[in-house]
């Protein structure tokens, strides 16, 4: 499938989600995403399957029906009821005759009926890792089966000049941007599973997680896995990059139960391996990696939290290090857990609402002065407003290190930075800003300037300035940029003071002219005007 603008499938995506946008007719977004998507990882696993399969068929002493050759290739097997080729053919089906995959019986169905018994085939095909995972509700009566039928015929024109692997990137790429679309469809909703890719991008470009366990306590649809991915695809040498991938391992929780399936196919639609546990009481109630550490810790979690307290936690090991959170409030709870989680060489990265830096509230003072004091904090970066979905609420980025002086860096013990983004991002419609590569690549190689040995790190008024455990402590532990990086330098255009002034005041005086004129016109129409006798 082209753009029309270049002949390439370059920015493909907005196209593919136009025209599938206006087939949903009257459904809901946050309903109609989960029958695009479903849809969309059907087409993937099968394009997987397909390349998989033409290559065994090359190879002598290979079985293309042989489900175990599949798996060796990290590739779901995908039986034929369910394969993309099938359920193309039977687009406008109304009385097909199948074989149920869960009674083994035989039944008429119509294109949704069809596409529910593909997603049950495959879930009892892979059920160690896609159990309980694919919608299956295609075939209720109240969803429009042209409808169905016309995604289906939509979808398929994907691939339309592309195969193999290159198909199977194309739909990941597809499956990210319509689970972008929907979350801006959706608003304050879309921002429970979405993270902006350029929010996380400019976190994963900071931290680097080039090898080790990568961690979200509330992963969402796991944006952040995928853009973890994608930095190692980015900076590895292309020969070695499925090698580069394995050096990292993949673990999540999150406790909205729809959130966590499309979770599940996000990663499965990127080929990404990763441990993704649910639990509708979520991570602080029920840890489900208590006694494990990671390397990189990724997160957005959600603002302001204030109903996450339970008695149960009272005496909680996550709070040893710096003192029970407030119980009114989650965010500090959300970086002890997050801290308490990391390795003895372990970063992190945390989207938190910009009250967390200043707030004497409940005890959330002296929590973050015990951070600081014990070098929990590493950098901290002030976001400009409207790069959420979710919230108005301005955010900023907390970087924590377990160890400020690991990891091949120069020791920082005693020493923070501060970066004030608030003026970076353009916007790219009436309500949202995004980063640009650029705004991404001056917020991470400044962090990493003066980060690394040798990193020729410089204080930039307006935006970055490097500040001791005694400055922050002048500041009484508040940790705004804004209060550290002073105020930008003027450029000298080289123009007099007293000849600026003159300017000025001709330009002034002009204005009031013209208002004086203006005035006059005003009264003397009025004049004209009688009044109806």
């Amino acid at each position: 499938m082209t753009n029309g603008r270049n002949g390439s499938d370059l920015e493909f995506e907005a196209d593919l989600f136009k025209a599938a946008d206006k087939l949903r007719g009257n459904l809901e977004p946050s309903e109609y995403k989960h029958v695009a998507l479903g849809l969309i990882f059907l087409k993937y696993i099968s394009e997987a399957f397909e390349a998989q399969r033409t290559k065994l068929e090359k190879e002598e002493f290979a079985d293309p029906e042989d489900p175990e050759e599949y798996l060796a290739a990290r590739t779901f097997w995908v039986p034929e009821i369910a394969r993309w080729s099938y359920l193309k053919d039977n687009a406008r089906a109304r009385d097909l005759k199948i074989i149920d995959p869960v009674t083994n019986k035989e039944k008429k169905v119509d294109i949704g009926g069809l596409i529910d018994a593909a997603m049950e085939a495959i879930e009892k095909a892979n059920s160690t890792t896609l159990k309980g995972v694919l919608p299956k509700d295609y075939g209720r009566t109240a969803l429009d089966k042209e409808m169905i039928g016309d995604l289906v015929e939509l979808f398929s024109d994907v691939t339309m000049h592309v195969e193999g692997e290159k198909a199977r990137d194309l739909l990941g790429r597809a499956y990210e941007y319509f689970l972008s679309g929907f979350a801006g469809a959706e608003g304050r909703r879309g921002g429970e599973f979405f993270t902006p890719r350029s929010v996380v991008r400019v976190m994963v470009e900071m931290l680097e997680p080039y090898k080790g366990r990568v961690y979200d306590p509330c992963c969402g649809s796991g944006g952040m896995f995928v853009q973890s991915e994608k930095f190692i695809e980015d900076h590895s040498d292309q020969q070695h990059v499925e090698e580069a991938k394995r050096q990292i391992s993949i673990y999540g929780q999150e406790r909205n139960h729809t959130t966590w399936k499309l979770c599940k196919m996000n990663l499965a639609v990127r080929g990404i391996d990763a441990d993704i546990k649910w639990n509708n009481e979520g991570s602080f109630t029920r840890d489900e990696f208590s006694n494990t550490y990671f390397d990189f810790i990724l997160a957005n979690p959600p603002f302001n939290v204030s109903d996450w307290w339970r008695e149960s936690l009272a005496e909680d090991i996550r709070w040893t290090e710096f003192g029970t959170p407030p119980q009114g409030n989650a965010n500090y709870a959300w970086l002890s857990h997050i801290y308490h989680h990391l390795a003895p060489r372990g970063t992190a990265g945390v989207v938190l609402a910009n009250g967390s830096m200043s707030s004497q509230q409940s005890g959330e003072g002296e929590i973050r002065r015990k951070m600081i004091e014990k070098d929990a904090v590493d950098c901290m970066v002030a976001l400009p407003g409207q790069l959420f979905y979710s919230t108005q609420i301005p955010a900023c980025l907390w970087f924590l290190a377990k160890d400020k002086s690991a990891n091949g860096h120069r020791d920082r013990k005693g020493e923070f930075l501060f970066i004030d983004a608030r003026k970076l991002g353009v916007m790219v419609d009436r309500t949202r800003r995004e980063f640009s590569p650029e705004d991404i690549a001056k917020i991470a190689d400044t962090y990493h300037s003066w980060r690394n040995k040798d990193g020729g790190y410089e204080d930039v008024p307006g935006f970055c300035k490097s500040a001791n455990k005694e400055e922050v402590a002048k500041q009484g532990y508040v940790l705004t940029p804004g209060r550290f990086v002073g105020a930008e330098d003027a450029e000298d255009d080289g123009v007099p003071f007293e000849e600026r002034i003159a300017v000025l005041k001709a330009k002034l005086d002009s204005q009031f002219a013209e208002g004086d004129e203006l005035e006059d016109s005003i009264k003397s129409l009025f004049g004209e005007i009688q009044p109806n006798e």
